[in-house]
């Protein structure tokens, strides 16, 4: 599963995809590492229109995963969007778009430590996003920090297309890139989210080299 990512283009990247997007993030710097529990922007829709602003990487985790446990640390991707946990948040009132410019997934080879594997749209790291869900949830995440309330997104994921295959043959994130997709990801009815639950065609990631 991909549990780590990167966003390294600038604010204005992300504002040019979006008419009158409302930017709550401020001073958004260069994101090489994003990992589980971060703070990461996100877009989502709000009363006036389309907003930016910063979630914290996973969404509340079902019941039954949190028998016996204290804290609650989050699900970063969702697959089955059938179970009733996940489809309180599949209208469009909680989809969210989440953009990135790279993502990894782990190589993992018998005698051989574990190493992520980083795919892009290009060398040149194009932006696209994710297709996500978002919910304001209270939980602990943290024993240290007790009960909190955050802002919180997970995204889709689908069978692996090709090139991911061949590194993490399980899944791979459903990957959204044009505005035409964003927006229909955003805006169409709960009962086409399934069509949308794809990967990437063959041929349209590449292996890259990772940030510096």
């Amino acid at each position: 599963m991909c549990n780590l990512y990167s966003l390294t283009k600038g604010q204005a990247a992300i504002r040019g995809w979006f008419d009158g997007i409302d930017d709550q993030t401020g001073n958004l710097p260069p994101m090489p590492g994003i990992y589980p529990d971060y703070a990461a922007p996100v877009v989502r829709h709000g009363d006036g229109g389309p907003v930016l602003e910063m979630m914290r990487w996973g969404m509340p985790s079902p019941a039954f995963a949190l028998k016996g446990k204290k804290t609650d640390r989050g699900v970063t991707n969702i697959r089955n969007i059938a179970s009733p946990h996940w489809r309180r948040w599949l209208g469009a009132e909680h989809r969210c778009v989440v953009p990135f410019t790279a993502f990894s997934e782990p190589l993992n080879r018998p005698g051989e430590r574990s190493r992520p594997v980083w795919f892009a749209l290009g060398e040149d790291r194009p932006l696209a996003f994710f297709a996500g869900v978002w919910t304001e949830w209270t939980s602990v995440r943290k024993l240290k920090d007790g009960e909190t309330t955050d802002t919180l997104y997970g995204f889709l994921t689908t069978e692996a297309n090709a090139e991911v295959g061949a590194v993490h043959p399980k899944a791979m994130p459903v990957i959204l890139t044009n505005p035409d997709d964003v927006q229909r990801w955003l805006t169409v009815e709960t009962a086409e989210l399934p069509s949308l639950q794809r990967p990437l065609p063959d041929g349209t990631l590449q292996v890259i080299e990772p940030e510096d």
